[in-house]
């Protein structure tokens, strides 16, 4: 059961304005073709953008994404940056005791990892606030350049960083689902990375969970990126192009597009917040 707002087993697109700036989404949420339960869910509204991908077997997995969506949403798009930093990080600390209320039927403690994007305001000016905790990510695409903005708490991430795997040996590595970080699974404190950059017309946000970039390298994400004319043909071609090599995890990608002047008829009759309609 899936709470206000979440999107999980659906697609979904809209548009909206926030702080003056244009945007453009699309999120698509897809169980994959091995797995019988979407673990997977996305919020996706004007300004705010979050990806939870739970774990803890059974329905355990679900329920502990659900409530770190549920609980994480209640941000504001729109505000100063510091403020909404301090109000995410209460926000880790509430979704996390929640969590950890979650009776489990197993060994396994139930958890989630979350990756978000807020739009806030810096120095009078637009920014992308970016939270993460776990191996969700988020790539920003700006003057052709894709560059992936979070940093995986992972085992294999830390060997990569040890320069004792390479990039594409960490891809297939059997220990790449072992995380460092997450939102219960009995790892406390919540500890999230925070990164913020300025708005710039043009921009491309990509927010996924692991179930896509296990099955496509940032090489083939980045092709897609620059083919799609829009957000929702980018979520249905990262999606399909998942499921085409296996899909062995729930696959969940929300792409937004930080639309310039020649897209301004994005009016503020568009501006309504609405979360996004399919």
């Amino acid at each position: 059961m899936e709470g206000p707002g979440i999107i999980r087993d659906d697609v979904a697109s809209g548009r909206g304005v926030v702080g003056g700036v244009h945007l453009e989404w699309s999120v698509a949420c897809n169980v994959g073709r091995v797995r019988e339960a979407n673990e997977d869910g996305a919020v996706a509204r004007a300004g705010v953008f979050l990806i939870a991908d739970g774990m803890g077997g059974h329905d355990c997995g679900e329920i502990a994404s659900e409530i770190a969506l549920t609980v994480l949403s209640g941000v504001e798009a729109g505000g100063g940056q510091t403020e909404t930093r301090d109000e995410l990080e209460q926000l880790f600390v509430a979704a996390q005791d929640e969590i950890g209320e979650i009776d489990t039927s197993s060994e396994r403690r139930a958890g989630t990892t979350l990756t978000g994007a807020i739009l806030v305001e810096h120095d009078e000016t637009p920014h992308w606030l970016v939270a993460n905790i776990g191996d969700s990510r988020t790539y920003c695409v700006r003057d052709g350049v894709f560059e992936q903005v979070t940093v995986d708490h992972s085992q294999v991430q830390e060997y990569l960083d040890a320069g004792m795997l390479t990039a594409e040996q960490a891809r297939v590595d059997p220990r790449r689902n072992v995380i460092t970080r997450a939102l219960g699974a009995g790892m406390l404190p919540p500890r999230a990375d925070f990164f913020s950059f300025a708005t710039e017309p043009g921009d491309l946000l990509l927010l996924c969970s692991d179930g896509l970039t296990g099955e496509l390298p940032d090489e083939e994400l980045e092709a897609v990126l620059d083919e799609a004319q829009t957000a929702q043909d980018a979520v249905d071609a990262l999606v399909e192009g998942a499921l085409l090599v296996g899909a062995h995890d729930n696959v969940t990608a929300i792409v937004v597009r930080v639309l310039g002047d020649a897209d301004d008829d994005a009016t503020d009759d568009a501006a309504d917040d609405a979360a996004a309609t399919s």
